[in-house]
């Protein structure tokens, strides 16, 4: 059975509401990824060198990123060859069997998060101020406390002015408290208070926002490894989970970005903020495969629940959703 029609049958035929999500949220970088290359399929009637040079233009376009497009398109072209494949429409699903690979490169379980059951579990944020940072814990913070989990918040984000404001308003929304210390207190005493707070509180899950200044890398360095020995003192095998966020509309620039934080902290996973409001969602297969870190989630919206697990097959019917759907059974 050809990928399309596993799909078909997995998302379109069981009504699968994250699917849908996946669909929708994705549609600006369907109009422009998978629009040009049904328009590429249906100008050429044999799948030639020519072919393989247009498709190359519309992965860079879509920021799946060079080095990525040039082993995705070098890939293609021995399975086309390996499948004797002529007619140009049947190269789509072989591009879409190709994005999973390349995404899931023979690991497992990309996007579970590293959950302490019997435990506290400590996640901290980073990722440069105007990201979604501060938007995203509080949009996890829902998720959690909505699987019952017992969440608190800390406002580590004491440099930018109104940082602790904004948490605090997310926290109301959500119900969930904040540890806070006043403008401009030390980003690590924050985080201890924190810890003390949630243990005595019988937290499961601990949230924690950090200072996104770039200006001065030693300094950011300096002060993440700051906050994670206290936290780790505190709770050995802490942080469980650094996340860092991603502004999608950014493209490359989120690729500079993911470089810049994992050479200043061991970042375990990718937020990727703001995914519908860009044509560039390719961006996740470029950070998957360039920087070998796992996307964990994608914004998909402004609703409180547009925050999602990232799955790559959902990733890819919100691409081809069009031609699925078409594909017959």
């Amino acid at each position: 059975m050809s990928l399309f029609k596993r799909l078909k049958n997995k998302f379109t035929a069981s009504g699968d509401s994250i699917s849908e999500k996946f669909k929708e949220g994705l549609v600006k970088t369907r109009d422009n990824f998978s629009n040009k290359i049904n328009d590429l399929v249906s100008r050429y009637r044999t799948v030639d060198e020519d072919f393989f040079e247009e498709l190359e233009e519309i992965l860079i376009q879509a920021d799946v990123g060079f080095e990525t497009v040039m082993e995705l398109v070098e890939e293609l072209k021995m399975e086309v060859k390996k499948r004797n494949i002529k007619d140009p429409a049947d190269v789509q699903s072989v591009i879409s069997e190709k994005l999973i690979e390349i995404y899931e490169s023979g690991d497992e379980n990309l996007s579970t998060l590293n959950i302490q059951e019997d435990g506290l579990t400590v996640i901290l944020f980073v990722g440069v101020n105007g990201v979604g940072k501060t938007t995203t814990i509080g949009k996890l913070a829902h998720k959690f406390k909505s699987e019952g989990k017992n969440v608190l918040l800390a406002a580590g984000d004491t440099f930018r002015a109104g940082a602790i404001d904004q948490l605090e308003v997310w926290g109301e929304r959500v119900g969930v408290d904040v540890i806070k210390h006043a403008e401009g207190s030390d980003p690590a005493a924050v985080m201890y208070d924190a810890v003390q707070a949630a243990r005595s509180r019988k937290a499961d899950i601990l949230l924690c926002d950090t200072a996104g200044r770039l200006q001065n890398k030693v300094n950011l360095m300096n002060e993440l490894e700051k906050i994670k020995r206290v936290i780790e003192r505190e709770i050995p095998g802490a942080p469980h989970e650094v996340l860092l966020v991603l502004d999608a509309t950014t493209g490359q620039n989120a690729l500079i970005q993911a470089k810049t934080f994992k050479e200043a902290t061991d970042v375990s996973g990718i937020v990727l903020s703001k995914l519908d409001g860009t044509a560039k969602g390719g961006i996740v297969l470029a950070i998957r495969n360039e920087m070998n870190i796992p996307v964990k989630f994608v914004g998909l919206g402004e609703k409180m629940d547009d925050l999602q697990v990232f799955d790559p097959e959902k990733y890819v019917y919100g691409l081809f959703s069009d031609a699925i759907e078409k594909t017959e059974e």
